[in-house]
């Protein structure tokens, strides 16, 4: 079996530079899906190299330099490297990790390699810095840069326009994204085992090895909490108040975690996913995020355990969040989730660039409105460091910035209810989105993501619709009240045990 391309819709050349027939090598320049399977860049990598006979160099680096660099990020990031260092080895192909000490000094590191290849091929990153890095790089190499899109089951240039709602989104799908949706859609699960010899083999020049030496397996195989991982981190310029935690990161920990979902808790995901105390979320983001698992392995083990096939589909496109899937009604609740709302998010951060990510990018009447309550009165005032910290007279908003900073994570309901609060004790709007974006980027293990900036828009009325009536502060921005949810979700066992795991008293 030979290796096809990446469909062109998801692929783009970003740089004029020409592949090299002379060149020794392909590089895959590894820097959002950060995974060995089910990858349409990786795929892509592969066929080329296959193609023009020469091995195939992944390089997988994680720089110091980055805003939000902790040790939490960085130890997500370095489990899923141990991951891949161990898949590609097993498969004969050179993978090159390097962890960067200080700030600069990876500087050269592509261009060295970029040196005697045929050609770079990198992921499509549709947000934070990924963007730039990649345009910067597009201008200094010597041989073509490809960028390759793996997110997400509909190509990110497959729509030509902006969607102001999730139900204009789910339409077009409905309408447009039939071919997508089928698994024949989809790369390949397993690309390492169904890779030409031709691929494998390259090794790693002294010259490299020396200035940019291979990650420690100590380093990266080590739990957050063992002296390899402690120490090393310890000694990184990064922001050591937002710690490692207990969540490993990495491809097989992401497939323990899409088969826990799966197995125990799919069933019920259409009543209980919005349950603090016992729900049945899928718990994926960081790993999606971090691309250490796929869009599309994800979702075929969605289609795998509903025994679907394309033929199921709807004939109608009418926008209806329930039976255009033909499954099960947990199935297309959670599809929604992942597909229709997920990809919406980062299809329109491929299109607005980084207007996405700022005040200026919400929707104009959602700013206008905020705009004619900027003045009004609110009924407390928290400053960003008491927000931080969860020092606020709510215990359950409390609860749920404490879980956050102690976890990483935040149940999805109650980060709606969190970001409105913000808006409610903020001097301005304004004040109110930056707040949240530090404290979400900051210490979220799916921080930074274009999702992220899509849940936090959404408090400011971002892919909503006007409500009513028009409250203060608020103006026709959906509003939402602890005792509302406290009461809709029993969130009493939940307040309790985050306040007891950080040593408080609700």
């Amino acid at each position: 079996m030979s290796l096809a391309p990446a469909p062109a819709i998801r692929v783009r050349a970003a740089n004029e530079q020409p592949i090299r027939d002379e060149g020794r090598h392909v590089v895959y320049w590894m820097i959002a899906n950060r995974r060995a399977r089910s990858s349409w860049a990786l795929q892509h990598a592969l066929a080329l190299a296959a193609d023009l006979g020469k091995p195939l160099v992944v390089l997988e680096a994680l720089r110091v330099g980055y805003r939000w660099a902790s040790p939490r990020v960085h130890r997500f990031v370095m489990d899923g490297m141990a991951d891949n260092r161990a898949a590609f080895a097993a498969a004969g192909v050179l993978h090159h990790a390097w962890l960067e000490r200080e700030p600069g000094a990876g500087k050269g590191l592509l261009a060295r390699w970029a040196r005697d290849a045929c050609a770079v091929v990198t992921d499509t990153y549709p947000g934070y810095f990924l963007p730039r890095m990649v345009a910067a790089a597009a201008t200094r190499l010597p041989c073509a840069l490809i960028e390759v899109d793996s997110v997400g089951l509909i190509p990110l240039a497959a729509p030509e326009r902006d969607f102001a709602r999730a139900v204009d989104f789910r339409r077009w799908i409905q309408k447009h994204g039939r071919r997508w949706v089928d698994p024949l859609a989809f790369p390949v699960m397993d690309p390492l085992q169904a890779a030409s010899d031709a691929v494998r083999g390259a090794a790693l020049p002294a010259e490299i090895a020396e200035r940019w030496p291979q990650a420690a397996d100590d380093v990266l195989q080590a739990r957050y909490d063992e002296p390899a991982s402690r120490d090393f981190l310890a000694a990184l310029p990064l922001d050591h108040e937002v710690g490692a935690v207990g969540t490993r990161g990495g491809a097989a920990q992401a497939a323990e975690q899409l088969r826990s979902f799966v197995q125990a808790r799919l069933g019920r995901y259409h009543e209980a996913r919005n349950t603090p105390a016992e729900s049945a979320a899928s718990g994926l983001s960081p790993w999606l995020h971090f691309g250490h698992i796929s869009a599309f392995e994800v979702v075929d083990a969605i289609y795998r355990d509903a025994g679907w096939s394309p033929s199921a589909l709807a004939d109608k496109a009418n926008g209806s969040r329930r039976g255009w899937w033909g499954m099960p009604e947990p199935h297309e609740s959670f599809l929604d989730e992942m597909v229709t709302w997920r990809e919406l998010g980062q299809g329109q951060s491929f299109r607005e660039g980084a207007d996405y990510e700022r005040w200026v990018g919400l929707p104009a009447w959602a700013r206008a409105t905020l705009a004619e309550h900027a003045d009004d009165e609110r009924p407390e005032r928290y400053s960003r460091a008491e927000l931080e910290s969860a020092r606020t007279g709510d215990a359950l908003w409390n609860a749920a910035q404490l879980e956050l900073r102690l976890t990483g994570h935040m149940h999805n309901y109650l980060r709606m209810l969190w970001g409105k609060k913000v808006l409610q004790w903020s001097a301005t709007p304004q004040e109110a989105f930056e707040t949240l974006v530090e404290l979400n980027n900051r210490w979220a293990l799916d921080g930074r993501d274009p999702n992220s900036w899509a849940g936090i828009g959404w408090v400011f009325g971002r892919f909503d619709r006007a409500w009513g009536p028009e409250r203060p502060i608020f103006g026709k921005i959906r509003y939402m009240t602890s005792e509302n949810t406290a009461r809709k979700l029993r969130t009493g066992a939940y307040v309790a045990r985050w306040h007891e795991a950080a040593g408080r008293t609700p």
